[in-house]
């Protein structure tokens, strides 16, 4: 089984695959000072022709860390807000039709309060919690993407990717 370890979350490591701002100790552009400041338009996500965003909770529970299916959507951006505990997430990039994720795989640690945004056509999938029993995520998609513009490819036996507990550059 192939091997692969994990990358340090970057805006230049992650910039192909979306956009990501940490909730917890935000940066940028704000209004307002202490007791009460607004950091504005830190992540943004395209919803494509969507008028509706639905809100959905996601538990996930520690498992091996075996890398056997990812998804994509066509038309929408998907984003993910990681709640409590640091977490592993793969990402592939956006190929054409009929190609497979398997090769270009890279595993990021996203730190606890981080607002993740994958792009259209970008392979993803649910990951593994780091060094914690069980994360809690929000995902935002538009009404019932899961069901009407959600690919998902289970890997055959000899694609599947085993992440490793050591980083990578």
């Amino acid at each position: 089984m192939k091997k692969i370890g994990i990358k340090k979350l970057t805006v230049e490591a992650f910039s192909r695959y979306g956009s990501f701002t940490n909730m917890l100790n935000p940066t940028g552009d704000k209004m307002g000072a202490s007791p009460v400041e607004f950091f504005r338009d830190g992540n943004q996500q395209f919803l494509g022709t969507a008028n509706v965003v639905s809100y959905s909770a996601c538990v996930v529970e520690q498992r091996p860390w075996i890398i056997d299916c990812a998804e994509y959507h066509n038309n929408t951006y998907e984003t993910i807000l990681i709640i409590d505990s640091d977490y592993l997430m793969h990402v592939s990039p956006a190929v054409p039709e009929g190609e497979t994720p398997y090769d270009n795989l890279e595993v990021f640690l996203v730190p606890k309060g981080t607002v993740i945004t994958v792009k259209s056509g970008v392979w993803h999938q649910a990951g593994f919690p780091y060094k914690g029993d069980i994360t809690h995520i929000m995902c935002a998609l538009p009404e019932r993407a899961y069901a009407n513009d959600c690919v998902v490819l289970s890997f055959p036996e000899d694609k599947k990717i085993e992440v490793v507990d050591e980083f990578i550059d």
